[in-house]
């Protein structure tokens, strides 16, 4: 007979766990939070500490009415969300709910995989709801609602109807901003580099030719402005004797990089594998919930992943040091296991991330795994297991020639002599040797004939290349997850929500790989950061999320921390509510007729930017999204091109006579240099977003 309930957040997780436990306890699914604040109002009491007003939402009603009635049959109950703050949320509102005035005695149970060693482990010692990680996650949830909440009204009045304004992701927004309006202010200067092709100077063949760059003329760093000053000094090197004149050979260890953090992981898979930051958790959270692997069932093949530590347990420690002793031999194991440290402020009672065993090798899991789940899965494992791997071995040889009497060039290469580390990562390593702070002058693997110093070198070629300081890159998902953990600007849970809801509001669009904001961002970011400074200061924030730390860890109340924030909050934003200009636009004429009334259509600003609508409305609520000018290259069809939206938010055009006409293309078409006509793009089609 059941005696037990244990309830976790999904399903998936709940058919994991299932199997582990013995009949004598039931897994049931909460399918995330059962209480929450109301959507129809603020839900905050601000006259009276900030108190939050639960209501049960009317998708978990018949949920907790499930729960209710397990619950009455059973002697404990188990709470087994996520170990984090939200899973300790979670956790304390079913516990509020399924109480029963203390009559059922209610444990928390934590871990950190899903595997069936550390699920027994973890109901043989439970423990009681942490109220310090559940006031941390109320005050945050309390200071989002309150931000949103008041900003998101004043939006509608002053800029757009149904705008919306969020804590952490306005500051993670003015940064894209902020970016945007680098690159538009960048003026791009011009600079020259000589490089020369050389061997040793000796008459058998073959040469061995090796390349090296002009660095210094004399004492000071060379510095070429334009053609004429790069072909005048090309023309006098031509004449030049070149020498060697030093040679440095040196080894250089290589350390490998720590496991992954929730952070790491998404830069890398994106940068690695293409995945968003969303999809990157999305596929993370179903490696670790569990995956069928035969007559083993369903197992967690990661660790949980949502940390910013990079810790790692004894037992998983020992397990990875004996697969490298028995997988590539004892020189690939360090004498003294390898230890990371944390950034400040991380969680160090978490992990980091990695495979649950290490003896589930990637190829062995390829035919149950998804493409995505393969890739993902593999990448974490190699980060892993090369952790716990010795430093790489290189030989670096930097060379100094002199052409003439003071014209430095500088040749280096660097050549492997022990992979250590780098035998894990497979067909990856190459691109994690460059990411491993290797100088760019040493990037090179180009081997060097035999030289001494006082050799003389043959010229065989010199080349002159122009180029451009380049402007700042526009962020992407790695990048922009990369400067917030930097800043300190939200948690590891929030890093992959905040790019999604910034997409799914119209304030950031997808091209290529960019975070592109739109000129309502620009707008809104603009109103902001003059009336609430504060809000929008990215120490400010990032303080925030110190105090939030400091409630977890019981160092602080979270009242007090609300409190500190709304005084000053509340005085901008009453005086914003006088001062902050309005920018919604005057209807703007067009010569466009509106098809259902003939009445013309001008150009109105709404929520997702100017938009063309019928100046009927009221009575006719005929709307467009603006065109773009460009005529629509099916042929016969006289329509124009307007900007959508796909699925996951990224944009593409379509044409303006949609269902009648249903071009669609991810680039607009360019005009032919010879021809007004407009030429269709190659790029037909994917008007959708898998990533998002």
């Amino acid at each position: 007979m059941v005696k037990h309930l244990v309830i976790v957040e999904s399903p998936a997780k709940a058919g994991t766990i299932n199997k582990f436990l013995g009949p004598d306890y039931k897994v049931e699914a909460s399918y995330g939070h059962v209480r929450d604040l109301p959507k129809s109002k603020m839900g905050v009491d601000l006259e009276h500490d900030f108190t939050p007003q639960y209501i049960v939402p009317m998708k978990a009603k018949k949920v907790v009415s499930r729960l209710k009635k397990e619950a009455e049959k059973m002697k404990t109950i188990f709470l087994a969300p996520d170990p984090d703050r939200e899973g300790e949320a979670i956790s304390w509102h079913l516990a509020q709910i399924l109480s029963n005035d203390g009559t059922i005695p209610i444990q928390r149970v934590v871990f950190n995989e899903l595997t069936k060693e550390a699920v027994k482990r973890a109901f043989e010692h439970p423990r009681g709801l942490n109220q310090n990680l559940f006031e941390a996650q109320q005050a945050r949830r309390v200071l989002d609602r309150i931000v949103g909440y008041e900003l998101s009204p004043l939006l509608w009045r002053k800029v757009g109807r149904g705008l919306s304004a969020g804590r952490v992701q306005s500051v993670a927004l003015r940064l894209i901003v902020d970016r945007e309006n680098e690159i538009r202010q960048f003026k791009p200067r011009e600079y020259w580099t000589i490089e020369a092709d050389l061997s040793r100077d000796q008459k058998s063949e073959p040469q061995k030719i090796f390349r090296a760059k002009l660095e210094k003329i004399g004492k000071e760093k060379v510095e070429i402005k334009n053609e004429a000053e790069a072909h005048k000094l090309k023309e006098f090197l031509e004449a030049e004797r070149f020498q060697v004149v030093a040679i440095d050979k040196r080894e250089r260890r290589r350390k490998p990089q720590a496991p992954f953090t929730t952070s790491k992981m998404q830069q890398e898979a994106y940068n690695r594998i293409g995945f968003s930051a969303a999809k990157t958790m999305r596929i993370a959270q179903s490696l670790y919930e569990g995956v069928p692997l035969g007559e083993e069932g369903s197992v967690g093949l990661i660790t949980y992943m949502r940390t910013d530590s990079v810790n790692i347990a004894e037992q998983a420690r020992k397990e990875a040091a004996k697969f490298i002793r028995e997988k590539f031999g004892p020189d690939y194991l360090p004498k003294t296991p390898n230890v990371y440290r944390s950034r400040k402020g991380a969680q160090e009672a978490h992990e980091a991330i990695r495979p649950s065993s290490v003896y589930r090798h990637p190829e062995e899991l390829k035919s149950v795994l998804s493409d995505d789940q393969f890739k993902l899965y593999d990448l974490i494992w190699r980060k892993f297991v090369a952790s716990q791997m010795t430093p790489a071995i290189d030989l670096v040889t930097s060379i100094d020639i002199l052409a003439g009497t003071e014209h430095w060039f500088k040749a280096s290469g660097t050549r492997n002599l022990f992979l250590g580390f780098l035998a894990a990562l497979g067909e990856a390593k190459k691109k994690e040797a460059k990411k491993e702070g290797e100088d760019a002058e040493e990037d090179s693997e180009q081997e060097f004939p035999e030289l001494n110093e006082k050799d003389l070198l043959k010229l065989h070629a010199l080349m002159a290349d122009q180029h451009f300081t380049k402007p700042p890159g526009r962020y992407n998902d790695a990048s922009l997850v990369k400067i917030l953990e930097e800043k300190g600007i939200g948690r590891p849970s929030t890093y992959a929500p905040i790019i999604f809801t910034l997409i799914q509001r119209d304030y950031v669009e997808r091209k290529g790989g960019a975070l592109v904001p739109t000129s309502l961002a620009e707008t809104v970011i603009g109103l902001l950061v003059q009336h609430f400074p504060s809000v929008l200061d990215v120490q400010f924030t990032a303080l925030m999320e110190e105090e939030l730390d400091k409630i977890e860890d019981g160092q602080a109340n979270w009242v007090r921390v609300l409190k500190d924030f709304y005084a000053p909050f509340v005085g901008h934003l009453n005086e914003a509510k006088e001062k902050m200009k309005s920018v919604k636009q005057e209807a703007i004429p067009t010569d466009e007729i509106c098809e259902k009334c003939k009445k013309p259509m001008v150009i109105k600003w709404g929520r997702f930017g100017k938009f063309v609508a019928c100046s009927g409305f009221p009575e006719c609520r005929n709307t467009k999204p603006m065109s773009t000018g460009v005529v629509c290259p099916k042929e016969g069809c006289g329509g124009y091109l307007v900007k959508r939206k796909g699925k996951g938010g990224r944009s593409f055009f379509g044409c303006s006579k949609y269902p009648n006409c249903d071009y669609i293309a991810n680039k607009l078409p360019q005009k032919d240099a010879d021809s007004s006509e407009v030429k269709a793009p190659t790029e037909e089609g994917g008007a959708t977003d898998e990533n998002a």
